[in-house]
């Protein structure tokens, strides 16, 4: 049980802050210029190791080339073409089928890119040459005659430059182009479904420049923004549209707006610019242009005379990940030996939901759990916000008379309930229940109500007090949850324990708020005091008889206990 009784007299001396909400920066503030410089210098490792877990599945085979640019690459005898972004061969492949006759250069500043097309099964010397090169740092002409390529195709690879960059891009083709030859580009566009889901991440790096989860970047085009690149750095624009269509997902009952912007362009002759009215009439506005309404159940369905469904990613599509992002890990603690399913971390650092990995705070609070079963033993439970792992719940299973394990997040929910059938034997399987929980939503905490009458005597949360927003409700939901003092005995107290590291939030602010739902501040740790205040406090209990004190995770981990009055 819970032991009050060694801060009987010194509980109520624990100064209560002055009382006052700090108010921190939104949290969607973009990516901080460490980060940008990251994602910069590791591009080329990004996309590697891209390919490394994709291979050549992730993408599909562009047979729509010929559909939409047939009139270029047919008549004029045998065409060189070069593939800029050539990746695992999508395009090159599907044209070399079309056009046995043409000769083809594929590059990508991928290594295993460029080793995946060598493989492919329709590879010959004699068609393509494959090799690596950044464009924006490697000359063309080294592996290219001057002036002697007749097509460029651009299949969705400029916007995973650096937009300061795409110019050494277009001036490095240009060496390389005939007169009369063609650039043919496909890329994503501004108000693109896949930009809007970035907006609520901290994933911006720069104006309509993002970072996927796994590192990789995407850059999402205007017409003005192409035009004026394209003008800037010798090109004329032969053509530009951009193209939208609705694409429902019956599954999940949505309806989604994919854009893209498709461009021509020809190597400037030194006369006016052709841009003007041709660009014009070729436009396709946004909101006159919505196709037909595909009717899609599995985000791989799509015929590529729509839409090119390969360029965008699962998760930016449908808001799912695809099950190649997440890992199993193994946690040996106190005895206890879990296998975990997380999110790998490649992709945790701008992951939405933080519930897909698992904290510090967490591996701590377990440890206590394992090592004091006294604290929940008898009791009935409450974990909020406990994400996908809920090892301190499976831990409390094992001596409490009921736990709930919550969280807010469908997808750590839905991994929660796998890893706790996966680690958690049928007896204690029957004491510990699952079930969605968002702070401060009514039908969620009368609906946890009904799990345990009369409320919880330990709620506990780890690392649940980053975001400002959500202390208050965090507090508002414990009090509607938590019981009622059984008696006036010390071991019948309840508790609501919260371990954390102060991140954006600090101590006075969680005080402050506390003291707003009648929640007292019983012990804090690590004691700021002397030994024997530390002697005297509850939570440093916990530590003693034992090595836990040396297997900290993190020595920024603070832990409060607090009681309702």
């Amino acid at each position: 049980m819970l032991d009050f009784t060694a801060m009987a007299s010194g509980d109520s001396k624990l100064p209560l802050q002055t009382q006052r909400l700090q108010i921190y920066p939104k949290p969607n503030s973009g990516v901080s210029p460490f980060w940008r410089e990251k994602y910069e210098k590791e591009a080329k490792r990004n996309w590697d190791v891209f390919y490394k877990r994709h291979r050549d599945k992730f993408f599909k085979d562009r047979h729509y080339l010929d559909k939409e640019w047939g009139d270029y690459f047919s008549g004029g005898g045998k065409k060189v073409i070069l593939e800029v972004g050539c990746g695992a061969g999508n395009t090159i492949f599907p044209v070399i089928a079309s056009y046995p006759d043409a000769f083809v250069y594929a590059c990508d500043f991928s290594p295993r890119a460029v080793e995946l097309v060598k493989a492919h099964e329709d590879f010959k010397e004699s068609q393509v040459h494959a090799f690596v090169s950044d464009l924006t740092a490697d000359d063309l002409c080294k592996e290219i005659s001057p002036s002697s390529v007749d097509i460029v195709t651009m299949i969705f690879m400029l916007s995973a430059v650096s937009p300061e960059k795409m110019p050494l891009v277009l001036q490095n083709i240009r060496k390389i182009i005939k007169p009369s030859g063609y650039v043919l580009l496909r890329d994503y566009a501004t108000g693109d479904l896949a930009q809007e889901r970035f907006s609520g991440k901290d994933q911006k790096i720069s104006d309509n420049f993002y970072v996927r989860g796994d590192g990789t970047r995407a850059y999402y085009f205007s017409n003005e923004f192409l035009t004026n690149l394209f003008e800037e750095n010798g090109f004329d624009v032969h053509k530009l549209d951009v193209c939208c269509k609705e694409v429902e997902n019956r599954s999940r009952e949505l309806i989604m707006k994919r854009r893209w912007i498709q461009g021509v362009f020809r190597v400037s002759d030194g006369s006016v610019s052709s841009s003007g009215k041709e660009v014009e009439a070729n436009h396709l506005d946004s909101d006159s242009n919505i196709g037909t309404v595909i009717n899609q159940n599995d985000y791989g369905s799509l015929t590529d005379s729509v839409i090119d469904m390969s360029e965008g990613v699962a998760a930016d599509m449908f808001g799912v990940l695809p099950s190649d992002e997440y890992e199993v890990i193994e946690i040996k603690l106190r005895g206890w030996n879990f296998k975990i399913n997380l999110l790998s971390k490649e992709y945790q650092h701008t992951c939405k939901s933080t519930g897909l990995m698992l904290w510090e705070s967490a591996r701590l609070m377990a440890s206590i759990l394992a090592e004091n079963p006294n604290i929940v033993a008898g009791k009935r439970v409450l974990e909020l916000g406990c994400g996908s792992g809920g090892i301190c719940s499976m831990i409390a299973s094992r001596h409490a008379d009921q736990v709930v394990a919550t969280d807010g997040d469908d997808f750590a929910l839905d991994l929660l309930s796998k890893n706790v059938a996966s680690n958690i034997e049928s007896p204690l399987l029957t004491k510990l229940t699952t079930k969605k929980l968002e702070w401060g939503n009514k039908d969620h905490i009368e609906s946890i109500k009904k799990l345990s009458n009369g409320g919880f005597n330990v709620i506990i949360g780890t690392d649940v007090t980053y975001v400002h927003e959500a202390i208050l409700p965090l507090f508002a939901t414990a009090k509607e949850l938590i019981a009622c003092s059984e008696s006036n005995k010390d071991d019948n107290v309840s508790a609501l324990i919260l371990c954390h590291i102060f991140r954006r939030v600090d101590e006075p602010t969680l005080l402050s708020a506390a003291a707003q739902f009648g929640f007292r501040l019983v012990d804090r740790w690590p004691t700021t005091g002397n030994s024997t205040e530390t002697s005297r406090s509850v939570i440093g209990n916990w530590f003693v008889d034992n090595d836990l004190k040396d297997d900290l995770p993190s020595a920024a981990l603070n832990i409060l206990l607090f009681c309702k009055d």
